[in-house]
C-alpha cells in the first residue's frame, strides 16, 4: 500500500484519466474529490461490504428456506 500526505487543494494522478483531489479537511474529515472517466466504477468500501454480508446473510435463508421445504417432503 502506497501511503500518501496531500494538504488540502492538493490531488493524486492515478494513470493518464484519474485524478483525486483533497477538496477539504474539518475535524478529522476529509472530502475528496475524484475525477474519472464515466466506465470507472467508484464505489465505497463500505456499502460493497454491506451488499456483500446482505447477499450471504440472503442465501442462508434460501439454503435454509429449501432445507425445510426438503425435510418437509422426505418426511411425507
Amino acid at each position: 500500500m502506497l501511503v500518501l500526505a496531500r494538504k488540502a487543494e492538493e490531488s493524486i494522478q492515478l494513470g493518464d484519466d484519474i485524478v483525486i483531489k483533497v477538496i477539504s479537511i474539518d475535524k478529522g474529515v476529509v472530502k475528496l474529490g475524484i475525477d474519472a472517466p464515466k466506465d470507472v466504477s467508484i464505489i465505497r468500501t463500505e456499502l460493497l461490504e454491506d451488499v456483500k454480508d446482505s447477499n450471504v446473510a440472503s442465501s442462508k435463508e434460501i439454503d435454509n428456506t429449501l432445507l425445510t421445504q426438503l425435510s418437509s417432503i422426505i418426511k411425507k
